[in-house]
């Protein structure tokens, strides 16, 4: 009979969970990534067999920004840009073209809550999120990369190979990011039904990050890059831009913000 093994103090297997996170260890992402990628494919399977209709709910961002209007708060936008929907607009049924788009769409959607961040919107072919990083912007930062990466890995592994099983096209995204303050806007009176948005330089540079990256390419500005952990940082490369291809400047110093490229 094998001896019993000593039962760990509860008090202590938290203590190691944070310190885990602190050196970049976090939640056992690897476990989750796998299991987020089978219910993905039940998920599109049954929406491309049987019409299966995601819910479109973004009522947790939407309590959360009513509940902070007119505070700036810091957090991590993170664009997610679907490639080629321009072309596919134009071969795909009009139904096909929904069915991609309501997967794609909400599949990023639970990428996003799983690593504990909100979908602010979506517009077009695109997942606009965000990450509150008032707490621990040290921690929220490798959840932001560990998240922008299971997006990809969702998308290889668990939509495009039903995709293709239809005879669907494969889907491939950019994905962009940036730190700052950001400040909660309403438009207009109703604190219930007026539309609510946020408003700061990390959406913009986010969006322009975006529209620079490759196919299935994570790039992140230099806010984002510098509150990673050292070994999350070994990851990322920074990028070299040619002529005016890239021009913003930190309005503090004055210098050619750093954009970060996770390498291949």
């Amino acid at each position: 009979m094998s001896e019993d093994k000593p039962v760990e103090n509860p008090e202590s297997i938290s203590t190691k969970n944070i310190i885990d996170m602190m050196m970049g260890g976090g939640r056992s992402d690897a476990l989750d990534t796998e299991s987020l990628i089978k219910e993905t494919q039940k998920r599109v399977w049954s929406s491309l067999k049987k019409g299966y209709e995601y819910d479109y709910s973004i009522d947790e961002s939407d309590q959360f920004l009513r509940s902070h209007v007119d505070m700036k708060l810091h957090m991590i936008v993170i664009f997610v840009d679907l490639v080629g929907s321009t072309e596919m607009t134009l071969q795909l049924p009009a139904e096909k073209l929904a069915i991609i788009m309501s997967s794609f769409s909400q599949e990023m959607r639970y990428v996003i809550r799983h690593h504990e961040g909100y979908v602010l919107k979506y517009v077009g072919d695109a997942v606009i999120g965000y990450f509150v990083a008032e707490d621990s912007p040290l921690l929220t930062a490798d959840n932001a990369i560990n998240c922008a990466k299971t997006m990809i890995d969702v998308i290889e592994r668990g939509i495009n190979p039903i995709l293709s099983e239809y005879d669907y096209p494969e889907l491939r995204v950019k994905i962009g990011m940036d730190f700052g303050q950001n400040t909660i806007v309403r438009y207009g009176s109703d604190q219930t039904k007026s539309h609510v948005d946020i408003l700061g330089p990390a959406m913009s540079i986010a969006a322009k990050i975006t529209a620079l990256a490759r196919p299935n390419q994570i790039l992140i500005g230099e806010d984002v890059y510098e509150k990673l952990h050292p070994s999350m940082k070994q990851s990322f490369k920074e990028v070299e831009w040619h002529g005016t291809q890239w021009n913003y400047h930190d309005r503090e110093t004055g210098k050619l913000y750093r954009v970060y490229s996770l390498a291949d």
